[in-house]
């Protein structure tokens, strides 16, 4: 089962803090004590906010990913867990950006490569989940208010768990008329 970050609206301020973790990770320098316009900002998740809602949107790491299916050049591949991008081999035709049902896929210059024709190249950009971090996806660990959780195996099946035991108590509590609030049934 591949993994994935799950954000909780209710919690999410909107801060952006989750952006700035993840490019942080990902350049590989300290972004603060250099020049704003020495580096490329290219977060690997995007903050929708509006009036009432704000969530970040990444990859959700798919099990029969429409991105991988949609790559002509069999840039997105599976590993460890995770959908992943060979930035190498991919040629930004953007065919993973519109097969992705959640908009978690954007297209990035490469900074100082040029295609054939002069332009610039540019590939795929989506959640690697901070593939070879140390302590997991930086967006999880430096949300200020818990609102981002990483969903593994085990927390699927422990949810799923949970749910059949509400769907248990409801059902007694429905066919035998009492308050499934107050029924003390064991686990």
């Amino acid at each position: 089962m591949n993994y994935f970050v799950k954000g909780n609206p209710d919690l999410c301020i909107g801060c952006r803090t989750c952006m700035i973790g993840c490019v942080v990770v990902h350049e590989g320098k300290h972004i603060f004590e250099i020049d704003p316009d020495s580096y490329t900002f290219h977060p690997k998740l995007h903050m929708v906010k509006t009036a009432r809602l704000s969530v970040p949107v990444q990859c959700k790491h798919c099990e029969n990913p429409a991105c991988m299916a949609a790559c002509g050049v069999n840039a997105i591949y599976q590993e460890d867990h995770r959908v992943l991008i060979h930035t190498e081999t991919c040629i930004g035709c953007k065919a993973c950006m519109d097969a992705c049902p959640f908009g978690a896929i954007d297209m990035v210059t490469v900074a100082g490569v040029r295609q054939k024709d002069g332009s610039e190249k540019k590939v795929a950009n989506k959640c690697d989940l901070c593939q070879g971090v140390a302590g997991g996806p930086a967006c999880v660990r430096v949300c200020p208010t818990q609102a981002l959780t990483l969903v593994t195996e085990e927390e699927l099946e422990d949810l799923a768990k949970r749910k059949r035991m509400e769907s248990a108590r409801s059902t007694f509590c429905e066919v035998y008329h009492c308050d499934e609030f107050s029924y003390g049934g064991r686990e």
